[in-house]
């Protein structure tokens, strides 16, 4: 990396995947920016937040105008509705996209020119992407995110930039309790439980390491089996 000290930004840091990636990078030294609209409990040094509406194109302008630019990007902010096709709320639908993948992509259009050799993004993605029932929407924007994903990383390799995908199963967050995803309750994987936000945060932690400076535009997988 191109300094001693790293930064990340990190979207959806406030809670669930996004909290515990804010947690253990803080952890490892790094400086951690979160972008959400509220701020998490007690993040401890070397934490700094910007409050913006990620499903607002211009307060996410306005939020990563002014900012430095930093040595990995995180986008784990997401949104979950489900429900079957004769029942899809379009509204929703828009929404998941707007959140998974324009925002993705503003993020990456924007940072990545002012990005130095070396730097990171890394998605946070779904193991639904490859399509599941009642979750059509859902899958859709996950889908999408891959192509964008593999696109840009195809782009940004001769920089040493590197743009990869983490997609967990059932990952054991308040996201998976939310009321609004009531009827569709989540499928325990082969593994007899759910993923653990741990898990996924290492695992995007590695993909930010030295040693894996030659993995780009790829989809990391952790589902417990549930793809097998």
């Amino acid at each position: 990396m191109p300094k001693s000290v790293r930064s990340a930004l990190i979207t959806g840091a406030s809670s669930g995947i996004g909290l515990c990636l804010t947690q253990t990078l803080l952890a490892q030294g790094w400086q951690v920016t979160g972008l959400s609209r509220r701020a998490p409990e007690h993040p401890g040094p070397g934490y700094r937040h910007i409050a913006a509406d990620l499903g607002d194109p211009s307060a996410l302008t306005t939020a990563l105008q002014d900012l430095p630019p930093p040595d990995a990007v995180i986008h784990a902010a997401g949104l979950l509705r489900v429900g079957p096709l004769e029942r899809f709320d379009h509204a929703e639908g828009a929404r998941m996209w707007q959140l998974h993948v324009d925002t993705a992509a503003r993020l990456i259009g924007t940072l990545a020119p002012r990005m130095g050799q070396g730097s990171r993004f890394v998605m946070i993605g779904s193991r639904v992407a490859n399509g599941a029932a009642n979750r059509a929407l859902y899958a859709a924007s996950k889908s999408a995110l891959t192509g964008l994903v593999r696109s840009v990383a195809a782009e940004l390799a001769p920089r040493g930039i590197t743009v990869n995908i983490v997609a967990p199963g059932a990952t054991d967050t308040p996201m998976l309790r939310d009321p609004a995803r009531a009827s569709e309750a989540p499928r325990l994987p082969p593994i007899g439980r759910m993923i653990q936000p741990r898990e996924v945060a290492e695992t995007a932690a590695f993909l930010l390491s030295p040693h894996a400076g030659a993995i780009t535009g790829q989809t990391i997988t952790i589902c417990g089996g549930a793809s097998l």
